[in-house]
């Protein structure tokens, strides 16, 4: 399984969306969304949910807790 930076670089490469286009739509810099990619830094909750909104995936699938990317509603 991915770590959660693995899985954040994968999916926003999957979606061909740079790192300003997921950051704006998250409501952070692009350098704050680069520490998250990196490693460097994890986001708060309120960020989890707004990057597993963002794109459209379970924040357990987001955290690497499962390789199923369906939200459970």
């Amino acid at each position: 399984m991915e770590n959660f930076s693995e899985r954040l670089k994968t999916m926003r490469a999957d979606s061909g969306k740079r790192q300003k286009d997921i950051a704006d739509a998250i409501g952070i810099t692009s350098r704050a969304y680069q520490y998250y990619e990196n490693g460097t830094k994890e986001p708060t909750l309120s960020k989890i949910v707004a990057l597993a909104d963002c794109f459209d995936v379970s924040i357990d699938y987001l955290v690497g807790r499962t390789d199923n990317p369906k939200i459970n509603r």
